[in-house]
């Protein structure tokens, strides 16, 4: 069996720590975890570990949030992993701070990354792991505020919670 771990965000040391990069923060410590490194291919980082008698990829896009889902297209296919077994892990502005939410489908909610994906996955069943960030923002403030790292008062509780959904990543994978 083999799965792909999709962690949502955009490249580049000005997104590294902001609150819609939170996938590629929870991928990086699911290799880290696992003492693996990522090596960029065709569209994503990508790198991959054994888990349970499971060959898990984790990628990261290259291709920035708003086509992300170029990269996943490209990347189920080329390892012939079925919708099913894949795993985006994206961020959530209708979700309390920390809170955990996986589905096996639904709607983007707004999100580009996801609509993306539902553009070139030409489909909304999709499994997804949404991370909340909290919408502390003023109305027309949604893209500056998920673009903007998180407060020194959040940063102690996001250890514990990137733990929680790397857990429930593997989880995923042991059952599906």
């Amino acid at each position: 069996m083999q799965y792909l771990i999709i962690g949502l965000g955009n490249i580049g040391p000005e997104y590294k720590l902001t609150r819609h990069n939170i996938g590629f923060q929870v991928i990086d410590q699911l290799a880290s975890a696992y003492k693996v490194q990522f090596s960029f291919n065709r569209l994503a980082h990508i790198v991959s570990f054994a888990y349970e008698g499971r060959n898990i990829y984790l990628m990261k896009p290259t291709t920035y949030m708003n086509n992300s889902g170029r990269a996943v297209h490209y990347w189920l296919n080329q390892l012939k992993i079925p919708i099913a077994n894949s795993l985006t892990v994206v961020d959530d502005i209708f979700l309390p701070f920390c809170d955990l939410r996986i589905r096996a489908q639904g709607s983007s909610g707004g999100h580009n990354g996801l609509k993306s994906l539902e553009l070139w996955l030409k489909t909304q069943q999709y499994p997804r792991l949404r991370f909340g960030i909290g919408n502390n923002f003023t109305n027309g403030q949604q893209a500056d505020y998920v673009l903007k790292a998180f407060t020194k008062e959040e940063l102690p509780y996001l250890p514990h919670a990137i733990d929680q959904c790397c857990e429930k990543i593997l989880s995923f994978c042991s059952i599906n």
